[in-house]
């Protein structure tokens, strides 16, 4: 990026759940949250009528897996994604390479939504493209080195799902999506994820992608060092 564009650079994430979709927008070195937001705000809000110099678009899928890109096949990423999660017959199967990681990712966005579909319809870059919709997963994998500590723990949830990476340094020791009816069963397997882990909340930092409401923070608070959001 040159440096006539430093101060008048905006980017976007967008973040879509069945029952709505929040956005963080990044520009001249400031962040402005919207927290959680229902459908029907989609066309009534302001920072979708204007184009960005990047947009990230997220949808929570619980529908993902991560391959060795040694063992990753395109012509079998269907079977290899099925043997994972439950697909239905006219899931659509896409995957993104992880070149950090050496892996690649594999999903399906086929979750009964639209919402992500009009979004990248309507929150265009600079240039007129419209975004790629990505899992969340792919985007906290992404984000793992945001995370300042050696543990880093990095989570997501919204809508009865948990989506959960974990390491230490550069090296992945989790990335998994969990069905969690509440948000005390979502700490349930960050804390069963971390005991096999042999890793003490006591000492550790948590960071959440999604918007947190704030007795969320606070009972994570009581187990966690310290919680953060990105």
């Amino acid at each position: 990026m040159d440096q006539k564009t430093h101060t008048s650079y905006a980017g976007i994430s967008i973040q879509v759940s069945l029952s709505g979709y929040s956005f963080k927008v990044q520009q001249e070195g400031s962040v402005r949250e919207s927290g959680w937001l229902g459908a029907e705000r989609l066309f009534t809000t302001p920072e979708f009528q204007r184009r960005y110099d990047s947009v990230d678009l997220s949808l929570l899928t619980p529908k993902c897996a991560l391959v060795p890109a040694n063992f990753f096949n395109p012509e079998t990423e269907r079977q290899a994604l099925a043997e994972v999660v439950r697909l239905r017959e006219g899931d659509a199967v896409e995957h993104i390479a992880v070149p950090s990681l050496g892996a690649v990712l594999v999903f399906s966005n086929s979750i009964d939504e639209s919402l992500s579909k009009v979004i990248a319809q309507t929150v265009l870059t600079t240039d007129g493209d419209s975004p790629r919709v990505l899992p969340e997963l792919y985007f906290l994998l992404r984000d793992l080195p945001l995370c300042q500590e050696y543990n880093k723990i990095l989570a997501s949830y919204k809508d009865g799902w948990l989506h959960l990476a974990i390491a230490q340094g550069k090296s992945l020791l989790l990335a998994n999506v969990y069905e969690a009816v509440d948000f005390t069963t979502a700490e349930y397997f960050i804390f069963l994820a971390m005991k096999k882990l042999q890793l003490n909340p006591e000492v550790s930092t948590i960071t959440f992608r999604t918007p947190l409401l704030p007795e969320q923070e606070m009972s994570l608070y009581r187990y966690f060092k310290s919680v953060e959001t990105i």
